[in-house]
């Protein structure tokens, strides 16, 4: 049975810094059953005296101490935080102080700064290319491509809708996806929607066996999700993706994060704004 420990991601805004930092460090270590537990907006003296009856609880509850990943820029809150039951990691103390020592000034400790608004520009732009991706997803309109970065191609359930998403979100990519149905994988040639855009094309695949997965998930016992089904897809999908020269990335193993990311470096996409 896996040892149970109960982590904390405590935060005076929403909590995504300490969520992924923490969430990348804890994927490193096997054997172990890691329950989340997400405190955003922990901004006053009240809220983290709140915090840490929660923390010391689990603590009594589990008989072994919390981890606590924090994003404070409050250096009283986070005191107060620090003192409970748990080991207390603290990013933004880790690195601001050797960050304010190389660069001679302090830093501004204001709220917000990492998932704000404070850049409005690269946030309309991350805005705008969302609206393009949920516009052009799943092959729903096809006569914006002249705009896209890049246009994912793919079985239906192979990840495209996500990937998309994430990258707009992201890095402000302009991108669309197009499914690939049985008609254009009994084809030889591209659909004739993606076929003036070659350039911008990339391919995802997946196993078989995942695909079936998930889409018996969704379909249960039809004949799209059928082992059979699925692997002719994969395989047909792979073989049009050769012979018309497409670039594609088998994604069963890898994150949103790394499809995105091998996506973008492939087709030397450049990212508009920074996460």
């Amino acid at each position: 049975m896996k040892q149970r420990r109960t982590v904390f991601f405590v935060s005076d805004q929403t909590g995504v810094t300490a969520e992924t930092m923490g969430h990348s460090l804890l994927t490193q270590f096997d054997g172990l059953d890691f329950r989340p537990i997400t405190l955003p907006f922990i901004t006053t003296l009240d809220k983290a005296r709140e915090a840490v009856g929660k923390i010391d609880q689990a603590a009594r509850d589990e008989g072994a101490r919390p981890v606590v990943f924090a994003t404070f820029v409050n250096n009283n809150v986070r005191d107060a935080v620090r003192r409970a039951e748990c080991v207390f990691l603290d990013f933004f103390a880790a690195f601001l102080e050797p960050l304010e020592q190389e660069f001679g000034q302090p830093s501004a400790h204001v709220l917000g700064r990492a998932h704000g608004m404070t850049d409005l520009t690269a946030y309309t732009l991350r805005i705008n290319a969302t609206n393009f991706a949920l516009a052009n997803d799943d092959g729903a309109q096809t006569r914006d491509y002249e705009r896209a970065d890049v246009i994912l191609l793919g079985v239906s359930r192979s990840g495209k809708t996500p990937t998309c998403v994430y990258m707009a979100l992201q890095y402000a990519t302009y991108a669309a996806n197009y499914p690939l149905t049985e008609e254009d994988l009994d084809g030889v040639r591209l659909p004739a929607a993606v076929e003036p855009y070659r350039k911008k094309l990339f391919g995802l695949t997946i196993k078989p066996d995942r695909l079936h997965q998930i889409r018996q998930e969704r379909r249960p016992d039809s004949r799209y999700a059928s082992p059979q089904q699925c692997a002719y897809e994969v395989r047909a999908a792979e073989q049009l993706f050769e012979r018309q020269g497409v670039p594609f990335l088998e994604t069963t193993d890898c994150s949103i994060e790394e499809i995105a990311s091998r996506v973008l470096e492939r087709l030397s996409i450049p990212r508009r704004v920074r996460p």
